[in-house]
């Protein structure tokens, strides 16, 4: 019998969420909201940082303004950003089989962008990490007009590679960036990671980007459900 994961067409892009996906970087974007919340005195609890755990800066801006960091909103978004591209200038923390899926693509022509809350300087630098071309877009939050769970991240990253959008295959880790998944009508793969990631339909699961193949996305780009998880 034949492998299911093997053979068929490749999809036509792979677009990739950036934190919780690509990387396990949350728990830095955490440690600058509970410095800024012990510098200025407010209250923030661990639920609060996982509320914001997929959603636009600006959001979490707001919401460490709201609780009592007397700084601008842009002026949070900055901290919070600062420190991560600085930690992640110490170690990148790679999520498990991310590299190897990155590399599979790259070898085997197949295009990646990727599309993210968080700003240009930050996913740059992480681009930065990887071989040269391993990302042919980068769809950052502060350069579309709406964030996710808008779909318009995932549709710009498909035209910007120039490929057909509805044989790309969206990988996400959160419920907001799931749902803009689903919003843009493209196949997608959840893998929960921080946060629960309610089940949906047509929505293929797995516990680990090391479960993931060209060949395998090829097939769910197609329609296939995959659900391991």
């Amino acid at each position: 019998m034949r492998d299911p994961s093997v053979g068929g067409r490749q999809p036509a892009g792979v677009l990739w969420d950036l934190d919780g996906t690509l990387v396990d970087s949350e728990s830095y974007w955490i440690e600058g909201e509970y410095a800024l919340i012990e510098r200025f005195g407010g209250t923030w609890t661990d639920a609060d940082a996982l509320a914001m755990v997929g959603n636009d800066l600006v959001r979490t801006g707001e919401a460490l303004r709201a609780r009592g960091v007397d700084m601008s909103v842009d002026e949070i978004v900055r901290f919070l950003l600062d420190g991560v591209i600085a930690r992640m200038g110490e170690r990148v923390p790679w999520r498990p089989g991310a590299q190897a899926l990155i590399a599979e693509c790259l070898a085997r022509g197949v295009p990646c962008a990727m599309v993210t809350a968080s700003y240009r300087d930050y996913a740059q630098a992480v681009a930065d990490a990887l071989p040269a071309g391993s990302f042919g877009a980068i769809v950052p939050g502060e350069e579309v007009s709406a964030g996710k769970p808008d779909p318009e991240g995932y549709w710009r990253a498909a035209e910007l590679l120039g490929v057909e959008a509805g044989r790309c295959v969206i990988l996400e880790d959160s419920h907001t960036g799931v749902q803009a998944a689903i919003n843009s009508g493209m196949p997608a793969v959840a893998i929960p990671f921080i946060v629960d990631v309610p089940d949906a339909p047509g929505l293929s699961r797995v516990g680990s980007l090391e479960e993931l193949t060209v060949d395998l996305l090829g097939q769910i780009a197609d329609g296939r459900v995959v659900r391991t998880v």
